[in-house]
């Protein structure tokens, strides 16, 4: 199928897409019947459909049964699922989640396993290949695609860089997959590919401007701009875990002082639920804290209220600056449920432009933990108008020096 690149390519891509999607919606459709659904001319559809079958994408189905007298039985066509699989993997800090679409762009599954923060990354590569080949069987088959989409916690440098000077050369996942599968690895910010996902599947599909804030055991984010998911200059676009919320606050791992991940990181907010006297069982992880909430604990609520005003105030400093009509908070602490969001939505509310105050609407995620994943799968398609501006990246297929 077509690269991404200039307007014609993109076209070609709009074609291509318009295809599938009608033998997504309708089943086996002869060309007769894919010429009169789509509205392409008859040399158009006929070359985007020599070029489907040729990539695996498409094929030809059995053949109909005709009326007597009406000539040859038409053949149809339809989507070809075990062309190709495209894969995503999110490394994240204390666990591994993988999923897998097919070249019809059908979500074919997912898979998680938690793991040790420190767990070297050979085995997290032996990790990620297991749970890969749950997915597919045990035999992957990229077809067309011939490449991985990979999230890794942390700033990841510029693809466009080559000088060197902003990266120490390729990442641990990046050659250990590359090693393991025999294809090039795209990688980027897991937390900002979790905001791809949650822009083409999840709470914020169709949006065109969509803040995203993940509240993990880092915190972090992602950027959707006019319609295309924003990067940054130098590939570090989204560390909203770094806003200063208390000048004399803790110091933080990235070297300063008092950032929201000081406060707003798992590890932080059970930090503060026990030294608020709160229940040792109930500080042992984010779901006994979300059920303590739940249960009305005092400690639980006033903890997650001092959270959510120190969240949204950084929300409502970005949304000034940005202006976006969406905002979707994700990551294991908004399983806490209302008890946080409520007053996210009124520090929100109390600090945000009045004239935007009604303009902002404040959403769940809803892709859970594989959202980085399906954000690398995305960057492997690189099809969605959301990477019209965004770097493919480098190309990664060449054996790491």
């Amino acid at each position: 199928m077509s690269q991404p690149g200039g307007p014609l390519s993109q076209l070609r891509r709009g074609h291509e897409e318009l295809v599938l999607g009608l033998l997504r919606k309708h089943g086996p459709l002869s060309r007769g019947e894919l010429g009169r659904r789509c509205g392409l001319s008859r040399t158009t559809l006929y070359d985007i459909l020599a070029e489907l079958v040729a990539a695996g994408a498409v094929v030809t189905a059995s053949r109909r049964e005709a009326p007597r007298g009406r000539g040859r039985p038409a053949e149809t066509l339809t989507l070809n699922p075990e062309a190709g699989q495209a894969i995503g993997i999110d490394f994240a800090r204390r666990g591994l989640h993988v999923a897998a679409v097919n070249l019809a762009h059908e979500i074919v599954g997912s898979a998680s396993e938690p793991h040790d923060a420190n767990l070297p990354w050979e085995q997290r590569a032996e990790l990620a290949a297991r749970l890969v080949g749950s997915l597919t069987g045990g035999t992957l088959n990229l077809g067309a695609l011939s490449a991985i989409g990979v999230g890794v916690v942390g700033p990841v440098g510029d693809p466009d860089d080559d000088s060197g000077k902003g990266t120490d050369g390729p990442h641990p996942a990046q050659v250990l997959l590359r090693e393991r599968f025999g294809v090039p690895v795209l990688l980027d910010n897991n937390t900002r590919l979790a905001a791809l996902g949650e822009a083409i599947w999840g709470a914020a599909a169709g949006v065109r401007d969509v803040l995203y804030l993940r509240l993990s055991h880092g915190v972090g984010g992602g950027l959707v701009v006019g319609g295309s998911l924003h990067r940054g200059a130098y590939g570090l676009s989204g560390e909203f875990g770094h806003i200063t919320v208390d000048q004399n606050g803790a110091r933080c791992d990235c070297g300063g002082a008092g950032c929201l991940e000081t406060v707003a990181s798992i590890r932080a907010v059970l930090d503060a639920y026990r030294a608020a006297g709160g229940h040792s069982g109930h500080a042992a992880g984010v779901p006994e804290l979300a059920k303590a909430a739940r249960a009305g604990d005092a400690a639980a609520l006033t903890v997650l209220d001092g959270v959510g005003a120190h969240v949204g105030g950084v929300l409502a400093a970005l949304c000034n600056a940005i202006g976006p009509s969406v905002i979707v908070v994700g990551g294991e602490l908004a399983e806490t449920g209302t008890a946080l969001t409520d007053p996210i939505e009124r520090a929100l509310r109390a600090h945000v432009m009045p004239v935007s105050r009604h303009r902002v609407s404040l959403r769940r995620a809803t892709l859970g933990e594989v959202a980085g994943a399906l954000g690398g799968i995305a960057l492997v398609l690189h099809e969605s108008p959301l990477l019209s501006r965004y770097p493919a990246g480098p190309d990664l297929a060449k054996e790491p020096q």
